[in-house]
This record gives C-alpha cells, structure tokens and sequence, in this order.
C-alpha cells in the first residue's frame, strides 16, 4: 500500500492521523516500510498492522512512544507484551481532553480561512473583544486579512477564558510563554528544515508537530501539579 492508501485505511478508526505523523512514526523506526526503486514507499500489511498498534496505545493507554517500540519488540520475539496500565492510571484529566481536542481540531481546520466577521461569528465574540485581543497580540490575521483554524481555535479558547473573567491583559504571560516555547523548537528543528532532502523537511514538520503536543503536555502537567499542591 503507498502512504496515501495507508491514511485512507487507518482514518476510518484513527480520524487525527495525517501523513506527517505516518512519516514520524517510520523516523522513530516504529515501522519500516519497502521503498520502490524510485523511492516510494510500499507498506506491507504487517506494516499497516504495527500503525494500527501504536495510534491504539497512544490513543487509548497514552503510552510513550519508548513503551509502544518495547511491546513491539515483545510481540516480533513471540513474547506477551508488558501489562497494559489500569484504566484509572491512564484515564485522562479535563486539561488533557482539551488537548487532544485542540490538537483534533487544528488536524481538520488547518486549510479553513476565515474573513474577519466569519472568525467573529465562529468564535462568539464582538468586534471590540478581537481588538484588543490583536491589540495585546493574542491574535493576528494573516498578510490576506483572513484566519487560519489554528487562529480560530485560540479565539475560540481565548473568549471561554472570558466567560471566566480573565482579559487580554492577563493572558500575555500566556502568549509570552508560548513564544519562547516556539523558540525552543525552533533550535530543534530548524537545522531538519534547511536540509537539502525533501523527506528530511518533512520529518522536520512531524516533529514540530510532537514537540508542540509535548509542550502542551507539559505545561498542563506543571499547572496540574501546582493547584493540586495550593489545595
């Protein structure tokens, strides 16, 4: 099967899976697919299979990916794999449910454009509360004058956070500490992106992509920590 066949395949239980995350998952030496004399890549149904496998635990048991390659290994020596977590170790909190759900949604909305009264209409919001967001630089439109989904999914969060009472005013500690997360990546991947090999840029997005989730992670585990530690 190409890789278009194989996302086509696995979207039907797997609806976030993209090609760039596909192509993560074969740097990482999770699968490794045959290459055609051209270089195409020709995955086998065992292949399909090993895919299947890691979105499942990633989904279901939010293993890292250093576990999932551990009960791979297990299953190719003929071994049971390591006991799966209980469901009340790996059963997810709000924060996390809201970034699979955040992350979801910038898979499905990342060709959306909107003008600016469709973003406003989207987001529930009134033109004097996207002023000051873009006024504080929460927000920003595009060299057309248009949104993106990832522009709409943070007008979206932004305008809940009201209903709470916080302003723009309080969430530039946000938007600074998202830019010099964004930095941080960037050290990361910006070497992959000037590579010459096209498969290598690729390889540089997908992981763009899963240091940006880690992030997410990460700070909603510190923020986690720290409340449950006041109360």
């Amino acid at each position: 099967m190409s890789i278009g066949a194989v996302l086509a395949f696995l979207r039907d239980d797997f609806p976030e899976v993209t090609i760039s995350k596909i192509r993560f998952l074969e740097a990482e030496g999770l699968v490794e697919p045959q290459r055609t004399p051209s270089g195409y890549r020709k995955f086998s149904p065992a292949d399909v299979e090993r895919l299947a496998y890691v979105l499942r635990m990633q989904r279901d048991h939010y293993l890292p990916l250093r576990v999932i390659r551990e009960h791979l290994d297990a299953i190719e020596r003929g071994e049971a794999p390591p006991a799966l977590p209980s469901a009340a170790d790996t059963r997810p909190g709000p924060l996390d449910e809201a970034d699979r759900e955040l992350v979801a949604s910038a898979d499905v909305s990342s060709g959306v454009r909107l003008g600016r009264a469709e973003l406003l209409a989207a987001a529930e919001a009134g033109e004097q509360e996207l002023a000051a967001w873009e006024s504080y630089g929460l927000i920003a439109p595009g060299p057309d004058g248009g949104y993106d989904g990832e522009a709409l999914q943070v007008a979206r969060l932004i305008a809940e956070l009201g209903r709470y009472g916080l302003e723009p005013r309080h969430l530039r500690a946000m938007k600074a500490a998202a830019d010099r997360e964004i930095a941080l990546v960037e050290q990361v991947v910006a070497p992959l992106r000037r590579h010459r090999n096209p498969q290598t840029r690729a390889h540089a997005e997908a992981t763009a992509r899963e240091l940006a989730t880690l992030s997410v992670r990460l700070h909603a585990a510190m923020v986690q920590a720290g409340l449950r530690a006041r109360g």
